[in-house]
């Protein structure tokens, strides 16, 4: 019977090592996830900025009806 107990308890103990680490490993997937999401944000911020100056650009010009 104390057998049992035994192998049931490293059982236990695997798989809570088990838990630990994938734990670990998902709290850095989720950091490196989050510095992705940062980056792109910043990246869509640069483009709204550069699509915006294009804009303006094309409403400085002079693009209307020309008249003969």
């Amino acid at each position: 019977m104390t057998d049992g107990v035994v192998e049931r308890l490293t059982q236990v103990e695997d798989a809570v090592r088990r838990a630990a680490e994938a734990v670990t490993r998902l709290r850095d997937e989720n950091d490196q996830l989050k510095r992705e999401i940062r980056r792109l944000g910043e990246e869509r911020k640069q483009m709204l900025n550069q699509i915006d100056a294009i804009l303006k650009d094309i409403a400085k010009l002079d693009l209307g009806p020309t008249s003969s």
